[in-house]
C-alpha cells in the first residue's frame, strides 16, 4: 500500500493556474499508475487525469483536456497536475490516487490508495 499526500491547492481567480503535487511513500512508485480525481460539493467524484507508470501514456477527462497536464517524476516519487485556464467549474477537492494495475484508469473503484485531498477554489 502506498501513502499519498497532496499539496498545492488554494484559491485562484478564473483564468489562473495552479500546480498540484502528490508525494508518494511506502511503495514502489514507478510500478503505479497514478491519477487525479475530483469531487465538487453535491456532485459525484469524477476522473480528471491519469498517467502510466513510465509517464509515456496519459489520459484526460474531456472537460480538462488541453488545459490540464499530468506528469510524474519517478526519481522524486511525485505526480503533478498543472492546471491552466481554470474556471469556477473546476472548483472541487482534488484527490491523488494510485493503483498497480487498474482495471480502468478512469474508474475510481480501480484505485485502492487515495490521498486526503486538496481543495481548489476558482473564483469568477
Amino acid at each position: 500500500q502506498v501513502q499519498l499526500e497532496e499539496s498545492g491547492g488554494g484559491l485562484v481567480q478564473a483564468g489562473g493556474s495552479l500546480r498540484l503535487s502528490c508525494a508518494a511513500s511506502g511503495g514502489t512508485f514507478s510500478n503505479y499508475v497514478m491519477a487525479w480525481f475530483r469531487q465538487a460539493p453535491g456532485k459525484e467524484r469524477e476522473f480528471v487525469a491519469a498517467i502510466n507508470s513510465s509517464g509515456r501514456n496519459t489520459w484526460y477527462a474531456r472537460s480538462v483536456k488541453g488545459r490540464f497536464i499530468i506528469s510524474r517524476d519517478n526519481g522524486e516519487n511525485t505526480v503533478y497536475l498543472q492546471m491552466n485556464r481554470l474556471n469556477p467549474d473546476d472548483t472541487a477537492v482534488y484527490y491523488c490516487v494510485a493503483a498497480a494495475s487498474p482495471r480502468s484508469v478512469v474508474a475510481s473503484e480501480s484505485y485502492r490508495d487515495w490521498g486526503q485531498g486538496t481543495q481548489v477554489t476558482v473564483s469568477s
